[in-house]
């Protein structure tokens, strides 16, 4: 799993500047598995964060596969982000995943106060999802 926050820390080198890197961030926004459109509901908002988010998680062969949407280019990109490195593992390796990456490239540091508060509602939810299959797991 750390192969791909590594790989996600050395793309975010090659830029200098944040401008550089949010233009890039804009980009992966293009590469966000597409949420149904029935989940861009209340149900699937995400609270605490400043633009509209909607994630939705589904079980599938003990992995768990997120998709999203935002209404803000630059939330949409970050969420697939969260995305590339948490789909496709089981709920417990997402819960014992330290997401390093996102201080190592410099993005908590870059953020705006709200948007920061986003981030950190964005991978609350994704945690929750994981949980709850986790527990669901455990339960049969």
């Amino acid at each position: 799993m750390d192969k791909i926050q590594e790989e996600i820390i050395e793309e975010f080198s090659v830029f200098d500047d944040w401008l550089d890197k949010y233009d890039y961030l804009i980009g992966l926004a293009d590469t966000l598995p597409a949420i149904d459109p029935a989940h861009r509901t209340e149900q699937y908002l995400i609270q605490g964060c400043q633009s509209r988010v909607w994630v939705d998680a589904r079980m599938d062969d003990g992995k768990v596969h997120y998709a999203a949407d935002s209404d803000a280019i630059i939330t949409k990109g970050i969420i697939a982000l969260l995305i590339r490195v948490l789909d496709g593992r089981t709920p417990h390796e997402i819960l014992d995943t330290e997401l390093y990456f996102i201080d190592a490239i410099g993005l908590s540091a870059n953020l705006s106060p709200t948007r920061s508060n986003g981030l950190a509602a964005m991978v609350k939810q994704m945690r929750l999802y994981a949980l709850a299959f986790a527990s669901k797991e455990t339960a049969e």
